[in-house]
């Protein structure tokens, strides 16, 4: 039974439709409609499709559903649809469970396009939302209160790796009635334990490190069968929200190596952030797998990793940041990450660049602090990368 299988395995059997034709390779479907036998046939499915059944690619796709299922048995839920974005799959997620009136709870170190939805959209339609420190119990168990309709954080904070207690965050919202969505896109689904610690939502960007190149945008939502066919499939397929068949299929491709891939990069990262604490030229050095990191037993008891992104803070602010980044050669200046490629950011005037300046002061957005997410490159040529870097800062 499937439900046996290691990671490895789901990652690239799980899911699979084979055509008539019996392919070894998934199939890529690229079509927006499907042709029924008779009148009848296509009444009958628009009343109720059956598992196997598609009424149009905005509805669902048999390559979009392989890679729904794939990832659904990865994370641990029942069932998962897939997005046309990571932000997609964030504002969707939150817009088709509320109403005005709804009061929701979130941690305040986000990405910035997720502080928008939640300030700005919600907001604007009468939900009410306030803000904690994520790693302040004490915050959530005041803000959390009978009647909140759900929880937002993200399980590792962009770009300062700052982590939420799931477990701990899951039972007081459970015990007020509320909904659990987490955005894991840092953990990944490959050290993700989010379902096991009680969270009821799972977002990501499969931009991110599922897809892994750098090739397309794509975000996914998992969770219950309840709540992806009842509340948030309406929401998707009628305001237009869906993942491409193209995308769908780079993505399954993807995954056949994305459990390789992210433990070869967190490897990496663990042994660029030891390489680099300490150095003279840096204030700080923020990797969760370090044992400086003040979360590193978080980390180790909710992912088993320190993940494949770190930060480091430079004592120069902006001028010696910029200077270390032009002086990179392997490294690329990006603002994506989970690439195969290596990627440095500026948070301050990039990313987060539009957050005011008490916010990025809050949230230890500095000047100086650099994020890096660690590629499949060496990681001894990564780290002679970033000290010869460093010696031009």
């Amino acid at each position: 039974m499937t439900k046996d299988w290691k990671t490895r395995t789901k990652l690239v059997h799980e899911g699979t439709r084979r055509s008539q034709y019996g392919e070894m390779a998934e199939a890529i479907f690229l079509t927006q409609g499907f042709v029924y036998p008779d009148a009848e046939s296509a009444e009958a499915r628009f009343i109720k499709a059956g598992e196997d059944e598609f009424i149009y690619a905005r509805y669902g796709n048999p390559t979009t559903r392989m890679f729904e299922e794939r990832i659904a048995a990865l994370e641990g839920t029942e069932d998962a649809f897939a997005t046309a974005s990571g932000m997609a799959a964030v504002s969707g997620a939150l817009t088709s469970m509320l109403r005005a009136g709804d009061h929701v709870v979130s941690s305040r170190a986000l990405f910035g396009s997720c502080l928008y939805i939640l300030e700005e959209v919600l907001t604007r339609y009468g939900v009410k939302v306030t803000f904690v420190d994520g790693a302040d119990l004490d915050q959530w168990r005041a803000a959390v209160v009978p009647g909140t309709k759900a929880v937002f954080f993200e399980s590792m904070s962009n770009p300062t790796l700052e982590l939420i207690d799931i477990t701990a965050v899951s039972e007081i919202a459970h015990a007020a009635g509320a909904l659990v969505i987490c955005d894991n896109v840092f953990a990944t689904p490959v050290f993700s334990r989010a379902v096991e610690q009680g969270a009821d939502v799972i977002v990501y960007s499969t931009t991110k490190h599922i897809d892994g190149q750098g090739r397309a945008l794509g975000g996914v939502v998992c969770a219950s069968r309840e709540f992806i066919r009842k509340t948030l499939e309406p929401y998707m397929k009628h305001t237009g929200g869906s993942m491409s068949p193209f995308t769908a299929w780079m993505h399954l491709n993807g995954m056949a190596t994305l459990d390789l891939r992210c433990r070869a990069m967190a490897d990496a990262a663990k042994e660029i952030a030891s390489a680099l604490e300490g150095h003279e030229k840096l204030s700080r050095v923020i990797y969760p797998g370090l044992p400086s990191h003040r979360q590193h037993a978080l980390a180790m008891a909710q992912m088993g990793s320190g993940g494949t992104l770190l930060a480091f803070d430079l004592k120069g602010g902006k001028e010696a940041a910029f200077r270390f980044m032009n002086a990179l050669e392997i490294v690329k200046i990006s603002n994506n990450l989970g690439d195969a490629k290596s990627i440095a950011t500026h948070p301050a005037t990039t990313t987060h660049q539009r957050l005011p300046q008490d916010q990025k002061d809050a949230l230890g957005i500095t000047p100086g602090l650099i994020r890096l997410s660690v590629g499949l490159e060496d990681a001894g040529d990564l780290t002679a990368d970033l000290m010869q870097a460093l010696s031009v800062a």
